[in-house]
């Protein structure tokens, strides 16, 4: 398995240029640009269409499948809220079939004059499935309890 030692803290924000990038990166590119443009055809091409997949997010609870974890991304397209995020700090392990990315986002969730600044440790897993890179699984937490409190709250309020 080859991995990239080094964490990359040039981040991914989904506005890169994707002729230059390996096709792990390509993937990752897809997702930011996905999630940061709240487009959930592109979210959809980026992750598999099987009931195997899972996604554990800050937010708590496991989403199994597509059907689960699209509702979480239909509910932050669809609220009033604004929210952004780019992935830094990572490295990516390349096993052939498959690749994880493991490092951290940062970013911010505004909503009104509320703006909390979001720090969160992430990974995510993409298997080649018929030519190309799709995620199967990404797990994400927020390492300071104050921060994770007060994001819980103000989502559950705008939900």
């Amino acid at each position: 398995m080859q991995n990239m030692m080094m964490p990359e803290q040039t981040p991914i924000t989904g506005r890169e240029n994707k002729k230059k990038s390996p096709s792990t990166i390509c993937a990752l590119i897809d997702f930011y640009d996905a999630f940061n443009n709240r487009n959930l055809e592109k979210m959809s091409e980026n992750w598999a269409q099987t009931d195997e997949i899972a996604m554990d997010n800050p937010l708590g609870g496991i989403k199994r499948g597509w059907n689960e974890i699209r509702t979480v991304y239909e509910s932050i397209f669809n609220c009033p809220a604004k929210v952004y995020v780019e992935f830094y700090d990572y490295t990516i392990h390349d096993g052939g079939e498959i690749f994880y990315a493991v490092g951290r986002e940062r970013g911010e969730f505004r909503i009104g004059g509320t703006t909390i600044k979001l720090a969160i440790r992430t990974s995510r897993i993409y298997r080649l499935i018929d030519g190309a890179w799709r995620q199967v699984h990404h797990h994400g937490s927020i390492d300071d309890p104050e921060l994770l409190a007060q994001y819980q709250k103000v989502v559950k309020g705008v939900s």
